[in-house]
């Protein structure tokens, strides 16, 4: 999946491993994974073990996201719970190093992975879900488009504590306000000469949807 700014490759420990590691360094506290499963990776072949138990994987396809500019693996996203029969996806396993967070690589790159469930699969449902504590992916859900659906509570239990799960989706019927306000916003006229958008693509998404 290419877009202008990203690049989405299938994950491949041997090919990103190098550049993810780099990247995930960058983030000293380790603050990426307080979500997550994982804790740290304090050494690269402990990262490559894992990237290569989840790489290849048919139930959940991760990839790499690549910086376009510069040709870096700098976070990693997946699809999982893929129903067919139901058209349904969701993605998931979403780990932004401190070089991706809150820059056009990334929005991008979430995205080309829309485009690509709704415009080329045809699903009708891409969810997101996340820890209901987990304030920056809440936010990062309702800036690029999904609406919030509820909490499930008690819905899993992680690193010895109980997680509540909150559901954010975006339906079929919803995507093409959604990619038209995307578009706009990817517009390289949409960025001053610093990098700074001009206009938000929250507000373009609220008014393709005649919110504002």
């Amino acid at each position: 999946m290419t877009g202008q700014y990203a690049r989405l490759e299938p994950l491949d420990a041997d090919r990103h491993c190098a550049d993810l590691f780099a990247a995930f360094s960058t983030d000293p506290d380790g603050a990426i994974w307080t979500y997550s499963v994982n804790e740290p990776f304090a050494r690269e072949e402990d990262l490559k073990a894992w990237l290569r138990s989840i790489s290849g994987l048919d139930a959940q396809p991760f990839f790499a996201i690549i910086d376009a500019g510069t040709g870096q693996a700098n976070g990693i996203a997946s699809y999982l719970r893929i129903e067919p029969d139901h058209g349904v996806i969701e993605v998931g396993s979403i780990t932004f190093s401190p070089l991706l967070q809150r820059s056009r690589v990334a929005s991008e790159a979430m995205f080309l992975m829309m485009a690509r469930v709704f415009n080329d699969l045809g699903y009708r449902r891409y969810e997101w879900k996340c820890d209901a504590l987990n304030a920056p992916s809440r936010r990062a859900a309702e800036r690029l488009g999904f609406t919030f659906e509820g909490v499930f509570r008690q819905a899993l239990v992680y690193k010895r504590r109980n997680r509540d799960t909150a559901w954010f989706s975006i339906l079929d019927s919803e995507w093409p306000a959604i990619e038209r306000a995307f578009l706009a916003w990817l517009e390289p006229g949409n960025f001053d000469a610093q990098g700074m958008q001009k206009l938000r693509l929250a507000d373009l998404i609220a008014a393709g949807r005649g919110q504002i």
